[in-house]
């Protein structure tokens, strides 16, 4: 017989190992149904494989000291041939506990594999045979045909997930033992592993059985504890209703003060009209005496003189007036903006618990209805004040129109003046000179009206601020409006799980009684079960209702089998407990029966 190459049968043996290592890892892996961890057996025994067909057929690499012959010299190379690899090649080096190239090979076949990439990174060193030459020998098993079929086998791989740690184990003096009889299988091991599959299924039901325990006792947990922090929400939206409602009676009050000192100060802006009529018609009276004849103007001058004295008095009076109208409308401006910034640091406030809670009572939408309330009525006192405003501004035109006149007559007189000056040059001096003083007076007239349109301007611009906070504060209110509904529809849905919650602990309360009273009547069932084999006994899916009461089952509503006739019934209907031939022992029985036998026992008594 022909001798066979010893390579080839080798390359064979390991192409066979392999094929067996990664079916029996993919197996195991998916029986075992989690992440594999670096103790698994068949994947230690995967890696001392792939090891051993890495190795096959590697050149010796001389040095000075020693021969070197290791895998970490192709692999090494992957990093060229795939630029992704770079990381686990980085990775590998940083390493701190390995100190040999064997042990650095070991590490990037476990990287690789976590990574599912070995195939990839192996069949890109396959293909380039060139570089390979320089590690392999021409008959090595990664420059025939076997190394192909292997890496084939490796993609396989990628359904397993594994979670190695590298830098805990002593890579560098592992030695690499193929275990063959993880391989060779008996019935005995067969039986083994049913038993242990069967055995792995009870305890993953029994862990999934705890799990769901858990589950539950964390939602009642949960469920109890937002209870809590329902019911502390609802005692702190109490408390800061009592604080709007006490800060709303203040705001009242607030507002009744200010109504009292507009009152005020319309009452004082009547009398300096009055006043200021009054004037007018003297002004009128004198200049209609000036023009008469010209014996009467020196007399009528001087009486001019003592009239425009006393209208000065009087023009002072009234700016002295004006100036303390300013600064009472200025203050009543003032105390306005107060409650302006106090009302909105108000309303930050509340959207604030707002935002917190979600949360708002029945009794703040009438809050909120009075307060608009009080927004209209502040809104018609500040167009009250805009009349007022108004009014001042047509007296003051009427008063410049008065001052025009006044001018236009001082014209006239000065050209009647200039006219006799010839004859009463020391007269005209003196009236020079008291023409001089009004002229100033009047400049001085004519800056006070400048400053008051001044006024007049910032009044009106602080009356368009106002306008805008007004209409900030009714979109706030608008907002409150509807976080108002959303609050309700939450303590709608809270009221609901509530009722639900109580009604779960009821079912729950009952259960347990009727628990504790079923162990102590299993007994007296099974006896009942012996009498009752030759009756009808109804299954608890046919039974919807009572047949008694005819209302309908349900968990606070429980089915009860009647032991004598066997049909089903509520438990009002079936309270009744009696002993019957076949057992001794009192039994449940419904009210029917129970009224037949008692009757039977009756007529039975001598």
């Amino acid at each position: 017989m022909a001798t066979k190459d010893p390579t080839a049968v080798e390359r064979a043996n390991l192409l066979n190992m392999a094929k067996l290592s990664i079916k029996g890892l993919i197996e195991s892996a998916l029986s075992f149904g989690r992440t594999l961890d670096s103790d698994y057996p068949p994947l230690q025994q995967f890696f001392v494989v792939m090891e051993h067909c890495l190795k096959h057929g590697l050149k010796v690499r001389k040095s000075f000291l020693s021969y070197n012959k290791t895998i970490w010299g192709p692999l090494e190379l992957v990093e060229k041939l795939y630029p992704e690899a770079e990381e686990i090649g980085a990775s590998v080096r940083d390493l701190p506990g390995l100190k040999t190239p064997l042990g650095r090979a070991r590490a990037w076949l476990r990287l690789a594999l976590m990574q599912k990439k070995m195939a990839d990174y192996l069949r890109c060193l396959i293909i380039q045979r060139d570089l390979l030459s320089e590690f392999y020998e021409y008959h090595a098993l990664m420059m025939e045909e076997e190394g192909a079929v292997i890496v084939g086998l490796l993609v396989g791989l990628n359904v397993i997930d594994a979670n190695l740690c590298v830098k805990g184990e002593d890579l560098d003096s592992q030695v690499g033992v193929i275990d063959f009889s993880m391989y060779l299988k008996n019935e005995e091991d067969i039986g083994n592993k049913e038993r242990n599959v069967q055995i792995a299924a009870i305890l993953d039901q029994k862990n999934y059985v705890e799990e769901l325990n858990r589950q539950l006792n964390s939602t009642v947990s949960s469920l109890h504890s937002r209870v809590d922090s329902l019911e502390k929400s609802n005692t702190k939206l109490i408390e800061e209703l009592a604080i709007a409602k006490n800060n709303i009676i203040k705001l009242q009050e607030e507002n009744h003060q200010l109504r009292s000192e507009n009152k005020l100060i319309l009452m004082k802006t009547q009398q300096n009209l009055e006043v200021t009529k009054v004037d007018v018609e003297t002004e009128l009276q004198t200049y209609k005496h000036s023009r008469q004849g010209l014996d009467e103007m020196y007399n009528e001058a001087r009486r001019q003189l003592r009239d425009e004295s006393q209208l000065r008095q009087d023009v002072e009076n009234e700016l002295a007036v004006q100036v303390s109208m300013k600064h009472e409308i200025e203050l009543a401006m003032k105390l306005l903006e107060k409650d302006i910034h106090e009302k909105q640091d108000t309303l930050i406030g509340l959207r604030q618990q707002l935002e917190e809670v979600k949360a708002i009572n029945i009794e703040m939408y009438q809050k909120l209805q009075s307060s608009e309330d009080g927004l209209k009525e502040k809104n018609e006192i500040i167009a009250r004040l805009e009349e007022k405003t108004n009014k001042i501004t047509v007296a003051m035109r009427q008063l410049e129109q008065r001052l025009q006149q006044a001018e236009k007559a001082q014209m006239e007189a000065e050209d009647e003046d200039k006219k006799y000056l010839q004859e009463c040059q020391s007269k005209s001096d003196s009236l020079q000179k008291q023409i001089s003083q009004k002229e100033k007076q009047l400049v001085q007239l004519e800056t006070d009206l400048k400053i008051e349109k001044e006024w007049r301007q910032t009044l009106q611009e602080d009356l368009q601020k106002e306008k805008d906070a007004l209409s900030h504060l009714r979109n706030e209110t608008q907002q409150i409006i509807s976080l108002k509904k959303e609050f309700l529809n939450i303590q709608d849905e809270n009221q609901q799980l509530k009722k639900v919650h109580h009604e779960q602990e009821q079912a729950l309360q009952e259960l347990g009684s009727k628990l504790s009273e079923s162990k102590l009547k299993i007994e007296d069932i099974k006896e009942a079960n012996k009498a009752l084999q030759g009756l009808v006994w109804l299954k608890d899916k046919e039974a919807t209702h009572c047949k008694l009461c005819e209302k309908e089952f349900s968990l606070s509503k429980r089915k009860h089998h009647c032991r004598n006739c066997g049909e089903i019934f509520c438990n009002a209907c079936s309270d009744n407990e009696l002993p019957l031939p076949s057992s001794p022992k009192p039994v449940r029985v419904c009210d029917s029966c129970h009224a037949l036998l008692i009757q039977r026992c009756s007529s039975n008594l001598p």
